[in-house]
């Protein structure tokens, strides 16, 4: 029972601590909100406090929490996808392929990894108006065509453009370019 006591103790001081800092609060400031002195608050992020009920409510209703993710170790929510179920799609003749980098899908935007062979040529779809594209080349480079102005990105550079344009991406050089787009659309007018 005492080995139970202490991980909930430290669940709840760990978690407490990480829960009023991140809404930048001080424990004077806390105390104020949960109606207690400030000793309280003080004593239950060092571990040694013993809180009522009564406490545990005031503290999850100040901090907009439940008291179950007050005492319970907090867990990150990860998703590793390994290399071989990222999803791939193969375009320009065979010459280009694109990864889908987010494992889920998220409104309005997209984030790919593009990879064109020697010679390779990939033509951009037009997205929806208002969204801009940002390109980050990181190996090689690629000579992309925006409504006809040429731009060469080389390592390292990034190019920022309207993604609602014609677009195309070139590796006019002798090894394989690989680079990564991130499309975001904002709203019409910011």
């Amino acid at each position: 029972m005492d080995k139970e006591f202490e991980l909930l103790s430290h669940n709840l001081a760990h978690n407490l601590i990480e829960l009023r800092q991140r809404r930048n609060l001080t424990q004077e400031a806390l105390a104020k909100l949960v109606n207690v002195p400030r000793s309280t608050i003080a004593n239950l992020e060092s571990g040694v406090g013993n809180p009522s009920l009564t406490n545990l409510a005031r503290l999850s209703a100040a901090l907009h929490i439940t008291i179950e993710k007050l005492l319970t170790p907090q867990t990150a929510v990860c998703k590793l996808i390994p290399a071989k179920d990222v999803p791939v799609e193969i375009r320009g003749q065979g010459t280009v392929e694109v990864y889908t980098l987010l494992p889920e899908n998220l409104p309005n935007m997209d984030i790919e990894r593009i990879e064109i062979e020697s010679g390779g040529l990939m033509k951009g779809t037009p997205h929806p108006r208002g969204t801009k594209e940002y390109f980050h080349c990181i190996q090689g480079e690629m000579t992309i065509n925006i409504l006809g102005n040429i731009f060469v990105v080389k390592k390292g550079d990034v190019l920022a453009f309207p993604g609602e344009v014609n677009h195309s991406y070139k590796n006019s050089g002798k090894t394989r370019a690989i680079g990564v787009s991130v499309v975001a659309l904002t709203p019409v007018g910011v």
